[in-house]
């Protein structure tokens, strides 16, 4: 079964980049890759030994990463919000 849904990636997307059509939206994509690191760990704690997708999941959190670090040297403003919107370094 796929992770997201059709309608739930142009919920993402409209809650997050201001429009469901709006997918090349830096905080849009954080937003994205933020659901989709989430469940995929949920799926790692129970499959503590499937390594490719715990490759997977090091190369998003790593894409997420250099989104993030981009939005805070273009936006801060935006940065501080989204990160507090969802959840990230507490």
């Amino acid at each position: 079964m796929p992770t997201l849904t059709t309608e739930k990636k142009s919920r993402i997307f409209a809650e997050f980049g201001g429009n469901a059509k709006n997918t090349g939206s830096i905080e849009g994509q954080i937003a994205l890759l933020t659901e989709k690191i989430n469940h995929i760990s949920q799926h790692l704690q129970q499959n503590k030994k499937d390594f490719s997708t715990h490759r997977g999941l090091m190369k998003m959190v790593g894409q997420r990463k250099r989104l993030l670090t981009y939005l805070s040297k273009h936006n801060l403003q935006g940065y501080r919000a989204l990160i507090e919107k969802l959840g990230l370094r507490k």
